[in-house]
């Protein structure tokens, strides 16, 4: 952990401040870091170039294909993406939308369309092999999803660059919604939404008011 090259610290992080927690380590520390917005300029371009190959690339697996998109598109991490059941895509005759959060998120066509192919695959491979498996990308144990560590890689090996990525989206969905939204459609907490918005210069008030300004057109 004291190394330069060591990976996985905010995981070990939270690991033994979750044995901590539950009494089964004593006197460990892992002090976590106060973050303080970005440090670097969020690369958008790559993040959606990355989009744009997943969206269209038919040589990759589909649910890797969705999989990286929840990612690049929704901000999400791969332990909240592993956790996905089937019951998270709703369909209807209008939309197909997915429960982040609060508030279902209407998926554009070609997202919805790999969503709806995940869950016809696994509601087929569940009636094949008789179990009630509900998890959207199923682990290697049965009845297990997909261990966060394997969705991890899964995503590494398309080139995707976890923090970063997910930092890029973030950056960027908080210059477009405020923070309330931004927490209940993406399923994070709202002082979380509040930083990245202020990180991003996204004063909602401030845009609020100028949009109210503007001059009405037709």
């Amino acid at each position: 952990m004291t190394s330069d090259d060591v990976r996985h610290r905010r995981e070990a992080g939270h690991f033994v401040r979750w044995a901590l927690a539950q009494k089964i380590a004593r006197d460990l520390s892992f002090p976590a870091v106060r973050w303080n917005g970005p440090s670097q300029a969020m690369d958008d371009e790559a993040r959606w170039a990355t989009a744009r190959r997943l969206l269209h690339d038919d040589t990759l697996k589909s649910e890797d294909r969705l999989a990286g998109l929840l990612l690049l598109l929704y901000a999400q991490w791969p332990a909240a993406i592993s956790r996905l059941t089937v019951d998270h895509i709703e369909e209807t005759d209008r939309a197909v939308r997915l429960r982040l959060g609060a508030v279902p998120v209407d998926l554009p066509a070609p997202v919805a369309e790999l969503a709806l192919q995940q869950v016809a695959v696994r509601r087929s491979h569940a009636a094949l092999a008789r179990t009630d498996s509900p998890w959207l990308f199923p682990g290697g144990q049965p009845g297990r999803p997909i261990s966060v560590w394997a969705m991890g890689e899964r995503l590494r090996k398309l080139g995707i660059r976890l923090a970063e990525t997910r930092s890029t989206a973030l950056f960027q969905l908080a210059t477009e919604l405020p923070a309330a939204v931004l927490a209940r459609t993406l399923g994070i907490d709202i002082t979380v939404a509040v930083k990245w918005q202020r990180a991003a210069a996204g004063d909602w008030a401030a845009y609020a008011a100028d949009v109210s300004q503007r001059r009405c057109t037709q």
